[in-house]
């Protein structure tokens, strides 16, 4: 099983303001590499973000700012299965960034850790990446970009290993979800089969 798992901290409520990305690759069920990326969001940072993930205004003055960093991340996500923890909350974060810079959606399928724990694992109280992390033994910075990826990579790897699964399409089929999708167009969510789900790019 291949697929990205990645992860987006932003300086405040808005979605296009990406200050982090937490980006873990896996081929054949085992992580061959690992990415983060500070970027300046251009924005104002909230103390209450700052709280949360860590990330002050400092910290990313001089990175890159999204539309300068997305030649560096289109191919990694191009194509491929992309997976995250809440993934309605990250790729929302990935569109408004790519909106803010009027650039091309690129064309993939994604996963929602969040909501396959959500049905799998219906014995526990929460289903937040530490609590799900806490459950499967895996360590965790929580909000920390690159940790809360790597959580998601490894929880997804669990739950295949849990229903005796080798493909994530399969995973999501078998218990009524269909993956969503990005595309030139639009976007689908990750969505219960014969909701309809397809939006267009505004």
């Amino acid at each position: 099983m291949d697929f990205i798992a990645i992860d987006f901290e932003t300086a405040n409520s808005n979605r296009d303001s990406a200050c982090a990305l937490g980006l873990v690759e896996v081929k054949s069920g085992q992580i061959i590499s690992e990415q983060v990326w500070f970027i300046d969001p251009q924005q104002r940072f909230d103390s209450m973000n700052i709280s949360i993930h860590g990330i002050t205004p400092s910290m990313v003055t001089g990175q890159p700012t999204f539309y300068e960093l997305w030649p560096t991340l289109q191919p990694l996500l191009d194509g491929k299965l992309i997976v995250a923890h809440n993934a309605s909350f990250d790729m929302s974060v990935l569109r408004y960034c790519l909106d803010q810079s009027s650039l091309t959606y690129p064309t993939f399928q994604y996963f929602c850790t969040y909501l396959m724990g959500k049905k799998i694992l219906q014995e526990l109280p929460s289903h937040k990446l530490n609590v799900i992390a806490d459950y499967f033994g895996i360590g965790l910075k929580h909000h920390d970009a690159l940790d809360d990826a790597r959580a998601a990579a490894a929880i997804l790897l669990k739950l295949l290993e849990r229903e005796e699964q080798s493909d994530p399409l399969l995973l999501a089929r078998s218990h009524g979800y269909k993956t969503g999708t990005l595309f030139a167009g639009g976007y689908t969510s990750f969505s219960a089969l014969g909701q309809k789900s397809i939006r267009k790019k505004p």
